[in-house]
C-alpha cells in the first residue's frame, strides 16, 4: 500500500484542493482528482525521502486553527491600519527572529505562516537556519512581535514535529 501511496496525506489533500478549485462537485472531477492525487506523490515520492512525521495531531490541528484565527484577526487589523491609519503612524520594522526548530520542514512552516498572516512577510531565512527575518507593516514594540511568534507558533511546531 505504501508503494501506491507513498504519501496519502498528500493524496488527500490533492483531492480535496482539486474538488476546491473546480468549485462544483461531478464525478468526473473526483476521478481526475484522485489520479492527481495519486500520480504527483508518486513520481515526487524519491525527491522526499525522509518525509517529515507529525507527531502530534491534536496540537496539529490546535495549530492550524489559530493560525486561520490570526489571519482573520490580522486581515482585520491591516485593512484598519490601510483605511484609517495615516502612514506617519505607521512604525514598519525588520525583526530577527532566532528560531529553535531543526526539521527544515518545521521551519518552512513557521516562515509560511508568517509570511500567511497579513501586515507580516519572511523576508530570508539565515544559512544555518537559525533565524529568520520578517518585516513587519506596524511593529510598535518589535520585542513583543518576536516573542509572540515564539510563543505562539514556535512552541507549538516544535510539539507537533518533535
Amino acid at each position: 500500500m505504501r508503494k501506491l501511496l507513498p504519501h496519502p496525506g498528500l493524496t488527500v489533500l490533492l483531492i480535496l484542493t482539486w474538488l476546491m478549485l473546480v468549485n462544483e462537485f461531478k464525478w468526473g472531477s473526483l476521478v481526475f482528482g484522485t489520479m492527481l492525487g495519486v500520480i504527483l506523490p508518486l513520481l515526487t515520492a524519491p525527491y522526499w525521502p525522509d518525509r517529515p512525521v507529525i507527531r502530534n495531531w491534536p496540537a496539529a490541528i490546535e495549530y492550524v486553527l489559530i493560525v486561520i484565527w490570526d489571519i482573520i484577526k490580522s486581515n482585520i487589523t491591516v485593512a484598519m491600519i490601510v483605511l484609517f491609519r495615516p502612514r506617519a503612524g505607521l512604525r514598519p520594522a525588520w525583526i530577527t527572529v532566532p528560531v529553535e526548530l531543526t526539521s527544515p520542514e518545521a521551519i518552512t512552516v513557521l516562515a509560511g505562516t508568517i509570511t500567511m498572516t497579513p501586515g507580516t512577510v519572511t523576508a530570508d531565512i539565515a544559512a544555518d537556519g537559525r533565524a529568520l527575518l520578517i518585516h513587519c507593516l506596524d511593529a510598535p514594540d518589535p520585542d513583543a512581535v518576536r516573542d509572540d511568534i515564539k510563543a505562539r507558533y514556535e512552541a507549538r511546531l516544535k510539539r507537533i514535529f518533535a
